[in-house]
């Protein structure tokens, strides 16, 4: 595969994974957990021969958040497993698509499974998937798997699993309300955490820009114009503002496409095939995009709205400035956004000064805060008040 040396997260995660303990792994985005995973259980695997030829059991399991990690995984596990000593079969399951092809596909079963919960719990249910022999656990983007979106179907799915097993967690970040649950999960895990050394940060150029909201659109347009950007992808809100954005770009002779949720899975790689090859300018996604995905060389990122999170934050901008590449990553902030923009700056550690751009300068007032008596004199009862109050009663 034309590498020659680990990353610092490989170095580290290989040899505690090869000694069969748990691993609690955080790491920069495109820093190579998906080998440091991937590289010693399939050593173990192929150092410990199948019990039977008749079915093949399930030994290894991978579980992600998304189609397009699940599809980038699966990738990586197939290639290199191909020409092992011992032929070990790889299958790729998750949701958006017909399941039939996939249980054909699993039809004498699998050595490896990487799969989203909710398909996974689908193939379970119609006896197509048995976990009952499972002896690694790989939760990849465990953080967005921890959280309360997936909590559900994972608790289900740990309950398939033996007890005894190898857990791995792997992610960029981990919230702290997701901590407790991912050390009830391990057992004495190895925990490695490797920070982004000043020589292995992503080459990202950060920026943040004071517009209206109605201009960013406008402001989109001549960014794109004066700096001659030819792949950017863009982060909104909701699946709505995807489609209502792209097509405004599209409207206003940009190649710009919409990329959700709600689109069919094949229609999704469709446009990750196309915005690769260069036929998109423009991508507009949801968070959908800010994890698992790689883009080869993508030069920009822009944040229209402003991600949830601190986190999502970090996710979104490492899209760009992978593999050594240099990236922009620009944050839109609105005046109804600014309080918001200086708490994720507060969390990243972040002091970006606020630009204005000729012609695009913010005229809308921020929003009045909400009404309170907190810190306001004479607006709350003193405590001789109330105890006044009290001896009336």
């Amino acid at each position: 595969m034309g590498l020659f040396a680990p990353t610092p997260i490989q170095a580290q995660a290989i040899p505690a994974a090869l000694r069969s303990a748990d691993v609690w792994a955080t790491a920069p985005t495109g820093s190579g957990k998906t080998l440091a995973f991937s590289l010693p259980l399939l050593q173990q695997l192929v150092g410990v021969p199948r019990q039977t030829n008749f079915r093949r059991p399930i030994r290894l399991l991978v579980l992600v958040p998304t189609r397009e990690l699940a599809v980038q995984v699966g990738e990586v596990l197939g290639h290199l497993a191909y020409r092992l000593p011992q032929a070990l079969k790889v299958n790729t399951v998750y949701g958006g698509v017909s399941v039939n092809p996939q249980m054909i596909a699993l039809r004498g079963g699998a050595d490896i499974v990487v799969a989203t919960p909710g398909r996974l719990l689908d193939l379970v249910d119609q006896n197509a998937i048995r976990l009952n022999d499972v002896q690694h656990l790989v939760l990849d983007e465990a953080d967005r798997l921890l959280d309360l979106g997936f909590a559900d179907e994972l608790q289900r799915v740990l309950a398939l699993l033996p007890s005894k097993r190898q857990t791995l967690l792997f992610s960029a970040t981990f919230a702290p309300e997701v901590e407790a649950f991912a050390a009830r999960l391990l057992r004495d895990p190895v925990r490695i955490t490797v920070e982004a050394m000043t020589a292995q940060k992503p080459d990202i150029t950060q920026r943040a820009i004071a517009v209206d909201e109605k201009n960013r659109t406008p402001l989109l347009r001549h960014l794109m114009t004066q700096n001659e950007w030819k792949q950017v992808l863009v982060f909104v809100a909701t699946r709505y503002a995807c489609e209502h954005v792209a097509a405004k770009l599209y409207k206003a002779g940009i190649y710009a496409t919409p990329f959700h949720g709600e689109m069919s899975q094949g229609a999704r790689q469709e446009v990750l095939r196309e915005f690769k090859a260069g036929r998109w300018d423009v991508v507009v996604t949801t968070d959908l995009a800010s994890r698992g995905i790689d883009i080869a060389m993508l030069p920009v990122v822009i944040n229209y709205d402003l991600p949830r999170s601190a986190t999502d934050y970090t996710h979104r901008i490492g899209r760009t400035g992978r593999a050594g590449a240099h990236g922009d990553a620009v944050s839109f902030v609105t005046p109804a956004a600014l309080a918001h923009w200086k708490l994720i700056q507060k969390r990243e550690s972040l002091e970006l000064a606020l630009e204005q751009i000729l012609g695009f300068e913010p005229t809308e007032a921020p929003p009045a805060p909400a009404p309170s008596n907190g810190g306001i004199k004479g607006s709350r009862m003193s405590k001789k008040d109330k105890l006044r109050a009290a001896g009336l009663r």
